[in-house]
């Protein structure tokens, strides 16, 4: 009779805890990594389009409104959960942000007035437009090389390019760095906006009821496991 009792008690625990089924359970956590996923989807598609919008105003020449757009952008990433997907030398990464990027027009153009400066400098100095004709030439194809492997002075690569470049003209041994010195550095336009890994935010919210789920159906998996083992026992007892 020990034995009946100590098995009609554990099966009505069984029962209690499992009131509410587990497969239920297990429903609506997959139903809710759909809702998660499709609101990280969103995020990362609005990114996107804050992003594309920080390279139209650089295409513009507009330095108010890149502005604008970067402050934007930076805003919505580090308020939201921006996974995603991200190319570094052929080689694919997962990253919380927005990746690397460059803005390459306003480099350009702050390239090409400090050149213009450099140019008028060495006019005063009683230089030559040859050293300014070359040097502008090497700087144009670095710093293109520069941009896109995100190098800047003194790194290895940007120098050896620039000396590369050089040795291609037979004056080179005459010419002085006057100009490439004032170059700015590409550094100073490379932006990466990191996001939190987690975020109290919509896609955030439904991430955590997730993780709550899947440790509810965890432990009752558990549950359930020990509470047939001791059934078990108790059968054979």
């Amino acid at each position: 009779m020990g034995g009946v009792a100590k098995k009609s008690k554990l099966k009505q625990a069984l029962s209690k805890i499992f009131h509410f089924n587990t497969w239920k359970l297990v429903l609506v956590f997959i139903l809710l990594c759909f809702v998660a996923a499709t609101l990280l989807r969103i995020d990362h598609i609005r990114m996107t389009e804050l992003k594309d919008a920080v390279m139209e105003a650089d295409a513009g020449n507009d330095d108010e409104k890149i502005a604008e757009a970067l402050d934007e952008l930076q805003k919505f990433t580090r308020t939201h959960i921006i996974f995603n997907y991200f190319d570094e030398n052929g080689e694919q990464k997962i990253i919380f942000g927005t990746g690397a990027f460059y803005l390459e027009n306003q480099y350009n153009r702050k390239a090409n007035e400090a050149l213009r400066l450099a140019q008028e400098e060495i006019d005063k100095q009683g230089g030559n437009m040859n050293e300014y004709n070359v040097h502008k030439k090497v700087a144009e194809i670095c710093d293109a090389e520069a941009i896109k492997h995100g190098w800047r002075y003194p790194n290895i690569n940007y120098i050896n390019c620039f000396v590369n470049e050089l040795a291609k003209y037979p004056e080179a041994d005459q010419l002085t760095v006057t100009a490439y010195a004032k170059l700015p550095s590409t550094d100073l336009f490379r932006y990466d906006y990191a996001s939190p890994m987690w975020y109290p935010c919509a896609s955030g919210i439904v991430i955590l009821i997730c993780a709550i789920l899947l440790l509810v159906i965890i432990v009752r998996f558990f549950i359930w496991l020990f509470l047939q083992i001791a059934i078990f026992f108790v059968n054979h007892s």
